[in-house]
C-alpha cells in the first residue's frame, strides 16, 4: 500500500486492489475509495471548472460542504494527477 501525501489531500493507495482511499481532504478527516473511473469524472469536472473565479464546493459524507478556491483546485488536480499514475488495467 502507497502512502500518498499531497498539498491538499492524503490517503493511500491499495495495488492489489487498484483503489485510492482518500483519509484527508483540506484540514477535513473522511474516509472514501476512489475506483479510476470515479477518480478520472472528478479530475474531468475540476479540470472544466478550475478557472471559475468562485472556485467550487465539494460535499462530504452529503453533508459536510468543503470550499475550493481556484488554487486548492489546481492543488487537488496536482494531487489527483499523482493517484492517477498508480492505476493500473
Amino acid at each position: 500500500m502507497a502512502n500518498i501525501e499531497g498539498q491538499i489531500m492524503s490517503g493511500d493507495f491499495d495495488d492489489e486492489m487498484n483503489v485510492f482511499s482518500l483519509k484527508k481532504i483540506k484540514q477535513f478527516q473522511t474516509q472514501t475509495s476512489l475506483k479510476e473511473n470515479q477518480l478520472q469524472a472528478l479530475q474531468q469536472y475540476l479540470k472544466q471548472h478550475e478557472h471559475d473565479e468562485d472556485g467550487q464546493i465539494i460535499t462530504l459524507y452529503d453533508q459536510m460542504l468543503v470550499p475550493l478556491s481556484q488554487e486548492d483546485i489546481k492543488a487537488l488536480l496536482h494531487d489527483l494527477s499523482k493517484v492517477q499514475s498508480l492505476y493500473h488495467e
